[in-house]
Protein backbone atom coordinates (compact mmCIF):
# COMPACT_ATOMS: atom_id res chain seq x y z
CA UNK A 1 0.00 0.00 0.00
CA UNK A 2 1.17 3.34 -0.88
CA UNK A 3 1.47 5.85 2.02
CA UNK A 4 0.23 9.23 1.50
CA UNK A 5 2.46 11.76 1.02
CA UNK A 6 2.86 13.88 4.06
CA UNK A 7 1.46 18.20 4.91
CA UNK A 8 3.12 20.33 7.29
CA UNK A 9 0.69 23.25 7.88
CA UNK A 10 1.91 26.72 8.96
CA UNK A 11 0.10 29.78 9.79
CA UNK A 12 -0.04 32.96 11.42
CA UNK A 13 -1.99 34.28 14.96
CA UNK A 14 -3.11 37.48 13.83
CA UNK A 15 -2.72 37.63 10.05
CA UNK A 16 -2.50 39.90 7.73
CA UNK A 17 -5.63 40.83 6.06
CA UNK A 18 -6.05 39.45 2.45
CA UNK A 19 -6.42 41.45 -0.52
CA UNK A 20 -9.39 40.79 -2.42
CA UNK A 21 -9.27 40.54 -6.12
CA UNK A 22 -11.43 44.00 -6.01
CA UNK A 23 -7.83 45.52 -4.22
CA UNK A 24 -9.95 45.85 -1.06
CA UNK A 25 -9.04 44.58 2.08
CA UNK A 26 -11.11 41.03 3.38
CA UNK A 27 -11.10 40.27 7.27
CA UNK A 28 -8.02 38.68 8.66
CA UNK A 29 -8.15 34.67 8.67
CA UNK A 30 -7.70 33.47 11.86
CA UNK A 31 -5.61 30.60 13.09
CA UNK A 32 -8.89 28.44 13.45
CA UNK A 33 -10.19 29.06 9.85
CA UNK A 34 -6.46 28.44 8.35
CA UNK A 35 -6.26 25.27 10.40
CA UNK A 36 -9.80 24.36 9.13
CA UNK A 37 -8.79 25.37 5.10
CA UNK A 38 -5.55 23.49 5.71
CA UNK A 39 -7.61 20.15 6.72
CA UNK A 40 -9.94 20.80 3.83
CA UNK A 41 -7.04 21.24 1.47
CA UNK A 42 -5.77 17.43 2.87
CA UNK A 43 -9.05 15.42 2.79
CA UNK A 44 -9.23 17.09 -1.14
CA UNK A 45 -5.89 16.36 -2.17
CA UNK A 46 -5.27 13.19 -0.30
CA UNK A 47 -2.69 14.62 2.12
CA UNK A 48 -1.98 13.11 6.02
CA UNK A 49 -1.51 15.97 8.18
CA UNK A 50 1.98 15.84 9.84
CA UNK A 51 1.87 18.90 11.89
CA UNK A 52 1.40 22.01 12.21
CA UNK A 53 3.56 25.07 13.37
CA UNK A 54 2.11 28.53 14.65
CA UNK A 55 3.90 31.44 14.67
CA UNK A 56 2.86 35.40 15.82
CA UNK A 57 2.85 37.57 12.84
CA UNK A 58 2.94 40.69 15.35
CA UNK A 59 6.97 38.95 16.66
CA UNK A 60 7.99 40.77 12.94
CA UNK A 61 11.25 39.03 12.00
CA UNK A 62 11.62 36.49 15.01
CA UNK A 63 9.42 33.29 13.49
CA UNK A 64 10.72 30.68 15.85
CA UNK A 65 8.00 27.79 14.85
CA UNK A 66 8.69 28.11 11.36
CA UNK A 67 12.85 27.10 12.60
CA UNK A 68 11.17 24.46 14.22
CA UNK A 69 9.04 23.91 11.03
CA UNK A 70 13.03 23.39 8.98
CA UNK A 71 13.71 21.07 11.58
CA UNK A 72 11.22 19.13 11.14
CA UNK A 73 12.35 18.78 7.23
CA UNK A 74 15.76 18.13 7.76
CA UNK A 75 15.04 15.08 9.90
CA UNK A 76 12.44 13.77 7.85
CA UNK A 77 14.34 14.33 4.42
CA UNK A 78 14.20 10.91 3.30
CA UNK A 79 9.54 11.17 3.26
CA UNK A 80 8.62 13.84 1.05
CA UNK A 81 6.63 16.86 2.57
CA UNK A 82 4.52 19.36 1.12
CA UNK A 83 4.65 23.11 3.03
CA UNK A 84 1.04 24.23 3.11
CA UNK A 85 0.39 28.19 4.01
CA UNK A 86 -2.57 30.96 3.72
CA UNK A 87 -1.01 33.09 1.32
CA UNK A 88 2.90 32.74 0.48
CA UNK A 89 3.56 36.19 1.61
CA UNK A 90 3.04 35.36 4.88
CA UNK A 91 6.24 33.19 5.24
CA UNK A 92 8.00 36.16 6.19
CA UNK A 93 8.24 39.61 7.80
CA UNK A 94 9.36 41.41 4.23
CA UNK A 95 9.46 40.06 0.62
CA UNK A 96 12.97 38.94 1.33
CA UNK A 97 12.68 37.02 4.58
CA UNK A 98 9.31 35.52 2.34
CA UNK A 99 11.70 34.53 -0.30
CA UNK A 100 14.78 33.29 1.70
CA UNK A 101 12.08 30.80 3.68
CA UNK A 102 10.38 29.39 0.42
CA UNK A 103 13.88 28.63 -0.88
CA UNK A 104 14.97 26.86 2.33
CA UNK A 105 11.87 24.94 2.05
CA UNK A 106 12.93 23.62 -1.66
CA UNK A 107 16.23 23.28 -0.57
CA UNK A 108 15.50 20.58 2.19
CA UNK A 109 13.22 18.59 -1.20
CA UNK A 110 9.92 20.03 0.02
CA UNK A 111 7.53 22.35 -2.03
CA UNK A 112 5.40 25.26 -0.75
CA UNK A 113 1.46 24.98 -1.52
CA UNK A 114 -0.46 28.57 -0.79
CA UNK A 115 -3.90 27.89 -0.13
CA UNK A 116 -4.93 31.57 -2.09
CA UNK A 117 -4.84 29.87 -5.53
CA UNK A 118 -0.88 30.74 -6.55
CA UNK A 119 0.21 29.02 -9.24
CA UNK A 120 3.89 29.52 -8.86
CA UNK A 121 4.60 31.07 -5.48
CA UNK A 122 8.32 31.10 -5.56
CA UNK A 123 7.93 33.07 -8.99
CA UNK A 124 5.37 36.06 -7.26
CA UNK A 125 8.14 36.17 -4.54
CA UNK A 126 10.58 36.47 -7.05
CA UNK A 127 8.62 39.37 -8.63
CA UNK A 128 8.12 40.81 -5.24
CA UNK A 129 12.23 41.26 -4.61
CA UNK A 130 12.88 42.76 -8.27
CA UNK A 131 10.31 45.32 -7.27
CA UNK A 132 12.66 46.59 -4.53
CA UNK A 133 9.51 48.60 -3.13
CA UNK A 134 9.97 49.04 0.99
CA UNK A 135 8.37 46.85 2.57
CA UNK A 136 6.23 47.53 5.69
CA UNK A 137 7.03 45.42 9.07
CA UNK A 138 4.16 42.80 9.58
CA UNK A 139 4.18 43.86 13.15
CA UNK A 140 3.13 47.27 11.89
CA UNK A 141 0.49 46.42 9.70
CA UNK A 142 -1.19 44.19 12.42
CA UNK A 143 -0.81 47.00 14.60
CA UNK A 144 -2.65 49.35 11.58
CA UNK A 145 -5.62 46.65 11.34
CA UNK A 146 -6.46 46.43 15.09
CA UNK A 147 -6.26 50.42 15.60
CA UNK A 148 -8.81 50.56 12.44
CA UNK A 149 -11.08 47.66 14.40
CA UNK A 150 -10.50 49.69 17.84
CA UNK A 151 -12.16 52.60 15.88
CA UNK A 152 -15.08 50.58 15.25
CA UNK A 153 -15.41 49.72 19.04
CA UNK A 154 -14.90 46.18 17.81
CA UNK A 155 -13.23 44.50 21.03
CA UNK A 156 -9.53 43.30 20.94
CA UNK A 157 -8.52 40.66 23.39
CA UNK A 158 -10.08 39.65 26.45
CA UNK A 159 -13.06 41.47 27.60
CA UNK A 160 -13.52 43.73 31.00
CA UNK A 161 -14.87 41.37 33.99
CA UNK A 162 -18.75 42.47 33.85
CA UNK A 163 -19.11 42.00 29.80
CA UNK A 164 -18.58 39.80 26.96
CA UNK A 165 -18.26 39.89 23.36
CA UNK A 166 -21.61 40.48 22.00
CA UNK A 167 -22.99 41.72 18.45
CA UNK A 168 -20.78 42.81 15.83
CA UNK A 169 -17.64 42.50 18.66
CA UNK A 170 -19.25 45.11 20.60
CA UNK A 171 -19.26 44.67 24.40
CA UNK A 172 -22.25 43.77 26.23
CA UNK A 173 -23.19 42.49 29.87
CA UNK A 174 -22.80 39.83 31.83
CA UNK A 175 -25.78 39.86 34.16
CA UNK A 176 -23.83 38.40 37.32
CA UNK A 177 -20.27 39.89 36.92
CA UNK A 178 -22.39 43.54 35.88
CA UNK A 179 -23.91 43.32 39.37
CA UNK A 180 -20.31 42.67 41.26
CA UNK A 181 -19.04 45.50 38.93
CA UNK A 182 -21.68 48.40 40.73
CA UNK A 183 -21.47 46.22 43.92
CA UNK A 184 -17.52 47.12 44.04
CA UNK A 185 -18.72 51.03 42.82
CA UNK A 186 -20.96 51.66 45.76
CA UNK A 187 -19.23 50.12 48.14
CA UNK A 188 -16.04 52.62 47.63
CA UNK A 189 -17.81 55.56 47.00
CA UNK A 190 -21.41 55.19 49.89
CA UNK A 191 -20.04 52.81 52.31
CA UNK A 192 -16.59 54.29 52.53
CA UNK A 193 -14.69 50.94 51.91
CA UNK A 194 -10.94 50.97 50.90
CA UNK A 195 -9.59 48.85 48.23
CA UNK A 196 -8.51 46.25 50.16
CA UNK A 197 -11.32 45.78 52.99
CA UNK A 198 -13.32 45.67 49.36
CA UNK A 199 -11.61 42.77 48.24
CA UNK A 200 -11.80 40.89 51.29
CA UNK A 201 -15.89 41.87 51.94
CA UNK A 202 -16.45 39.85 48.13
CA UNK A 203 -14.05 37.30 49.11
CA UNK A 204 -15.92 36.72 52.54
CA UNK A 205 -19.33 36.59 50.77
CA UNK A 206 -18.39 33.82 48.11
CA UNK A 207 -18.03 36.22 45.39
CA UNK A 208 -15.11 34.80 42.88
CA UNK A 209 -13.75 36.32 40.28
CA UNK A 210 -14.03 35.10 36.02
CA UNK A 211 -11.72 32.53 36.34
CA UNK A 212 -13.18 31.01 40.67
CA UNK A 213 -10.41 33.07 42.06
CA UNK A 214 -9.77 35.30 45.05
CA UNK A 215 -10.37 38.95 44.72
CA UNK A 216 -7.24 41.33 45.33
CA UNK A 217 -6.46 45.01 45.60
CA UNK A 218 -4.99 45.19 41.99
CA UNK A 219 -8.08 43.59 40.43
CA UNK A 220 -10.33 45.97 42.02
CA UNK A 221 -8.19 48.85 41.69
CA UNK A 222 -8.52 48.09 37.63
CA UNK A 223 -12.07 47.69 38.10
CA UNK A 224 -12.22 51.26 40.17
CA UNK A 225 -9.75 52.96 37.36
CA UNK A 226 -11.79 51.34 33.70
CA UNK A 227 -13.37 53.84 31.66
CA UNK A 228 -14.89 51.23 29.98
CA UNK A 229 -17.91 51.14 32.26
CA UNK A 230 -18.83 54.27 31.73
CA UNK A 231 -19.71 52.91 28.00
CA UNK A 232 -16.33 53.85 26.40
CA UNK A 233 -13.94 51.51 24.74
CA UNK A 234 -10.10 52.56 24.46
CA UNK A 235 -7.85 51.14 22.90
CA UNK A 236 -4.79 51.75 20.41
CA UNK A 237 -4.83 55.38 21.34
CA UNK A 238 -8.40 55.19 20.12
CA UNK A 239 -11.54 56.02 22.63
CA UNK A 240 -15.10 55.50 20.92
CA UNK A 241 -17.81 56.80 23.74
CA UNK A 242 -21.02 55.08 23.64
CA UNK A 243 -19.92 52.14 22.02
CA UNK A 244 -21.24 49.85 24.64
CA UNK A 245 -24.12 49.85 27.76
CA UNK A 246 -22.40 51.52 30.78
CA UNK A 247 -22.74 49.55 34.37
CA UNK A 248 -21.70 52.68 36.14
CA UNK A 249 -22.81 56.75 36.08
CA UNK A 250 -20.60 59.79 34.97
CA UNK A 251 -20.67 61.27 38.35
CA UNK A 252 -20.80 57.72 40.38
CA UNK A 253 -17.19 57.03 38.86
CA UNK A 254 -15.89 60.67 38.66
CA UNK A 255 -16.43 60.31 42.58
CA UNK A 256 -14.38 57.27 42.81
CA UNK A 257 -11.73 58.90 40.78
CA UNK A 258 -11.78 62.14 42.86
CA UNK A 259 -11.59 59.99 46.24
CA UNK A 260 -8.69 57.71 44.47
CA UNK A 261 -6.65 61.11 43.72
CA UNK A 262 -7.02 62.48 46.86
CA UNK A 263 -5.62 59.56 48.26
CA UNK A 264 -2.12 59.34 46.33
CA UNK A 265 -1.85 62.81 46.96
CA UNK A 266 -2.56 62.99 50.87
CA UNK A 267 0.36 60.03 52.10
CA UNK A 268 3.21 62.39 50.51
CA UNK A 269 5.93 60.81 49.21
CA UNK A 270 7.26 57.03 49.37
CA UNK A 271 10.05 55.94 49.79
CA UNK A 272 10.00 52.51 48.26
CA UNK A 273 12.27 50.10 49.61
CA UNK A 274 14.06 46.43 48.43
CA UNK A 275 13.93 43.34 49.89
CA UNK A 276 16.30 40.48 49.28
CA UNK A 277 13.59 37.55 49.44
CA UNK A 278 11.22 39.29 46.61
CA UNK A 279 10.22 36.18 44.43
CA UNK A 280 11.75 33.71 46.54
CA UNK A 281 9.44 33.46 49.99
CA UNK A 282 6.09 32.14 50.18
CA UNK A 283 3.74 31.61 53.20
CA UNK A 284 3.92 27.91 54.55
CA UNK A 285 0.53 27.88 55.15
CA UNK A 286 -1.41 29.14 52.22
CA UNK A 287 1.15 29.25 49.13
CA UNK A 288 1.43 32.52 48.12
CA UNK A 289 4.01 34.89 48.18
CA UNK A 290 5.71 36.98 51.29
CA UNK A 291 6.26 40.58 50.42
CA UNK A 292 8.54 43.10 52.07
CA UNK A 293 6.29 45.82 53.81
CA UNK A 294 7.41 49.29 55.72
CA UNK A 295 6.16 50.95 58.29
CA UNK A 296 7.00 54.35 60.09
CA UNK A 297 6.24 55.27 63.46
CA UNK A 298 6.55 58.33 65.26
CA UNK A 299 6.28 58.89 68.76
CA UNK A 300 5.96 62.37 71.15
CA UNK A 301 7.26 61.28 74.66
CA UNK A 302 4.92 62.02 77.76
CA UNK A 303 8.16 62.72 79.77
CA UNK A 304 10.79 65.05 78.92
CA UNK A 305 9.62 65.99 75.47
CA UNK A 306 11.22 65.49 72.79
CA UNK A 307 10.17 62.94 69.17
CA UNK A 308 11.12 59.87 68.39
CA UNK A 309 10.58 57.62 65.09
CA UNK A 310 11.10 54.48 64.03
CA UNK A 311 10.94 51.99 61.03
CA UNK A 312 10.14 48.56 60.84
CA UNK A 313 10.85 46.34 57.90
CA UNK A 314 8.98 42.71 57.51
CA UNK A 315 8.13 40.24 55.36
CA UNK A 316 3.95 39.63 55.38
CA UNK A 317 1.91 36.90 53.71
CA UNK A 318 0.35 38.45 50.29
CA UNK A 319 -2.76 37.12 50.69
CA UNK A 320 -3.35 39.05 54.23
CA UNK A 321 -2.40 41.41 52.26
CA UNK A 322 -4.15 41.73 49.06
CA UNK A 323 -6.48 39.74 49.52
CA UNK A 324 -7.77 40.20 53.12
CA UNK A 325 -7.53 36.37 53.51
CA UNK A 326 -5.05 33.56 55.44
CA UNK A 327 -3.77 35.04 59.12
CA UNK A 328 -1.35 37.56 59.80
CA UNK A 329 1.64 35.76 59.52
CA UNK A 330 4.81 37.98 59.74
CA UNK A 331 8.53 37.80 59.89
CA UNK A 332 11.10 40.90 60.54
CA UNK A 333 12.66 41.16 57.26
CA UNK A 334 16.46 41.66 58.35
CA UNK A 335 15.86 38.49 60.82
CA UNK A 336 14.56 36.14 58.04
CA UNK A 337 17.19 37.03 55.66
CA UNK A 338 20.21 36.55 58.10
CA UNK A 339 18.50 33.10 58.50
CA UNK A 340 17.98 32.13 54.81
CA UNK A 341 21.43 33.63 53.73
CA UNK A 342 23.26 31.05 56.52
CA UNK A 343 20.92 28.28 55.60
CA UNK A 344 21.78 28.53 51.89
CA UNK A 345 25.26 29.11 52.91
CA UNK A 346 25.98 25.73 54.68
CA UNK A 347 24.12 23.92 52.13
CA UNK A 348 26.35 25.38 49.68
CA UNK A 349 28.91 24.27 51.73
CA UNK A 350 27.91 20.89 51.81
CA UNK A 351 27.48 20.53 48.22
CA UNK A 352 31.02 21.93 47.84
CA UNK A 353 32.66 18.86 50.14
CA UNK A 354 31.13 16.29 47.40
CA UNK A 355 34.09 15.17 45.26
CA UNK A 356 33.82 16.14 41.78
CA UNK A 357 33.45 13.97 38.68
CA UNK A 358 36.28 13.20 36.31
CA UNK A 359 35.48 15.11 33.26
CA UNK A 360 37.99 17.20 30.89
CA UNK A 361 36.74 19.83 28.59
CA UNK A 362 38.14 20.76 25.39
CA UNK A 363 37.96 24.35 24.35
CA UNK A 364 35.39 24.68 21.18
CA UNK A 365 34.83 28.45 21.31
CA UNK A 366 36.78 29.38 18.08
CA UNK A 367 35.39 26.22 16.04
CA UNK A 368 31.58 27.30 17.20
CA UNK A 369 32.19 30.98 16.43
CA UNK A 370 33.71 30.07 13.09
CA UNK A 371 30.82 27.94 12.00
CA UNK A 372 28.41 30.56 13.29
CA UNK A 373 29.78 33.10 10.77
CA UNK A 374 30.36 30.02 8.52
CA UNK A 375 25.98 29.70 8.55
CA UNK A 376 26.02 33.83 8.29
CA UNK A 377 27.67 33.94 5.34
CA UNK A 378 25.67 31.42 3.49
CA UNK A 379 22.54 32.64 4.41
CA UNK A 380 24.11 35.87 2.78
CA UNK A 381 25.15 33.91 -0.01
CA UNK A 382 21.27 32.70 -0.39
CA UNK A 383 19.63 36.46 -0.85
CA UNK A 384 22.30 36.63 -2.92
CA UNK A 385 20.94 34.38 -5.54
CA UNK A 386 17.72 35.81 -4.81
CA UNK A 387 18.36 39.05 -5.97
CA UNK A 388 19.89 37.90 -9.07
CA UNK A 389 16.99 35.77 -9.74
CA UNK A 390 15.06 38.99 -8.91
CA UNK A 391 17.46 40.81 -11.91
CA UNK A 392 17.03 37.87 -14.36
CA UNK A 393 20.23 37.21 -14.00
CA UNK A 394 19.63 33.50 -12.91
CA UNK A 395 16.89 31.47 -13.83
CA UNK A 396 14.47 29.75 -11.52
CA UNK A 397 15.74 26.05 -11.95
CA UNK A 398 19.06 27.30 -10.94
CA UNK A 399 18.33 29.11 -7.93
CA UNK A 400 16.88 25.80 -6.50
CA UNK A 401 19.92 24.01 -7.66
CA UNK A 402 21.87 26.30 -5.57
CA UNK A 403 19.80 27.00 -2.63
CA UNK A 404 20.00 23.03 -2.33
CA UNK A 405 23.35 23.47 -2.04
CA UNK A 406 23.45 26.22 0.35
CA UNK A 407 21.26 24.17 2.71
CA UNK A 408 23.18 21.23 2.51
CA UNK A 409 26.07 23.24 3.78
CA UNK A 410 23.53 25.11 6.39
CA UNK A 411 22.41 21.12 7.66
CA UNK A 412 26.16 20.17 7.63
CA UNK A 413 27.45 23.41 10.40
CA UNK A 414 24.17 23.06 12.26
CA UNK A 415 25.14 19.33 12.91
CA UNK A 416 28.81 20.03 13.93
CA UNK A 417 27.93 23.33 16.22
CA UNK A 418 25.36 20.88 17.95
CA UNK A 419 28.13 18.10 18.51
CA UNK A 420 30.46 20.97 19.93
CA UNK A 421 27.56 22.83 22.19
CA UNK A 422 26.88 19.16 23.53
CA UNK A 423 30.52 18.87 24.14
CA UNK A 424 30.73 22.19 25.78
CA UNK A 425 27.97 21.31 27.83
CA UNK A 426 29.11 17.93 28.99
CA UNK A 427 32.67 18.71 30.03
CA UNK A 428 32.86 22.14 30.79
CA UNK A 429 35.93 23.14 33.12
CA UNK A 430 35.29 21.95 36.72
CA UNK A 431 37.73 24.27 38.23
CA UNK A 432 35.35 27.11 36.45
CA UNK A 433 32.33 25.79 38.05
CA UNK A 434 33.70 25.18 41.68
CA UNK A 435 35.33 28.41 41.84
CA UNK A 436 32.16 30.16 40.76
CA UNK A 437 30.49 27.59 43.94
CA UNK A 438 33.25 28.95 45.98
CA UNK A 439 32.77 32.71 44.75
CA UNK A 440 28.61 32.35 45.83
CA UNK A 441 29.00 30.56 49.23
CA UNK A 442 31.76 34.08 49.89
CA UNK A 443 29.06 36.22 49.07
CA UNK A 444 26.25 34.70 51.26
CA UNK A 445 28.52 34.49 53.73
CA UNK A 446 29.84 38.07 54.35
CA UNK A 447 26.79 39.68 52.76
CA UNK A 448 25.79 42.12 55.69
CA UNK A 449 28.72 44.32 53.50
CA UNK A 450 28.16 43.94 50.73
CA UNK A 451 25.71 45.86 48.48
CA UNK A 452 22.27 44.97 47.86
CA UNK A 453 22.21 44.26 44.01
CA UNK A 454 25.28 41.30 45.08
CA UNK A 455 23.54 40.41 48.07
CA UNK A 456 19.99 39.56 45.63
CA UNK A 457 21.58 38.29 42.68
CA UNK A 458 23.60 35.66 45.18
CA UNK A 459 20.42 34.54 47.14
CA UNK A 460 18.42 34.08 43.52
CA UNK A 461 21.46 32.22 42.31
CA UNK A 462 21.57 30.03 45.11
CA UNK A 463 17.74 29.37 46.21
CA UNK A 464 15.00 28.13 44.28
CA UNK A 465 12.17 29.06 46.95
CA UNK A 466 12.22 29.60 50.65
CA UNK A 467 8.78 28.28 52.87
CA UNK A 468 8.13 30.86 55.31
CA UNK A 469 6.16 29.33 58.81
CA UNK A 470 6.02 31.61 62.06
CA UNK A 471 8.81 29.19 63.85
CA UNK A 472 10.90 28.29 60.94
CA UNK A 473 11.76 27.86 57.10
CA UNK A 474 12.82 25.24 54.75
CA UNK A 475 15.32 26.86 52.14
CA UNK A 476 14.96 24.38 48.80
CA UNK A 477 18.61 25.27 46.62
CA UNK A 478 18.26 25.64 43.11
CA UNK A 479 19.24 22.08 41.09
CA UNK A 480 22.71 22.27 39.61
CA UNK A 481 23.10 22.31 36.26
CA UNK A 482 23.91 19.10 33.88
CA UNK A 483 27.70 18.11 34.21
CA UNK A 484 28.05 20.82 37.07
CA UNK A 485 29.64 19.23 40.27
Amino acid sequence: MVQAQKALGYFLEAALPRAKASGEEAPPDSVAEQNRAFLEFCRREGYQVASTFIDNAADGAERPQFQQLLEYLKHNRTSSCVVVVDTVDRLGADAMQAARFFFQIEGLGSHVVALDGEVDPGARLIEHLGRREPAVPVGDRVKEAMRKKAMRGEVLGRPPFGYRVGLKHRLEPVPDEAAIVRYIFRLYTREGLGIRLIAGRLNEEGYRTRRGGNWSMITIRDILLNRAYLGTYTRFGVRVPGSHPALISPDDFRRVQDRMASRRTSGGQRNVRQFLLSGLAFCGYCGNKMIGVSRHQTWTRREGGGEGAAEYRYYQCLSRTNQNTCDYHTRRADALEAEVAAQAAAALAARLREPPPAVAAPTVEEEVERLRLHLHQLDRQLEGYMQAAAGHQLSRERLRELSVEVMQEQMAADEAIGQLESTRRVARTLDDQRRARRELLTTLQDGAGLPFEQRRDALRTAVQRVTVLDDAIVVELREPAAGSC
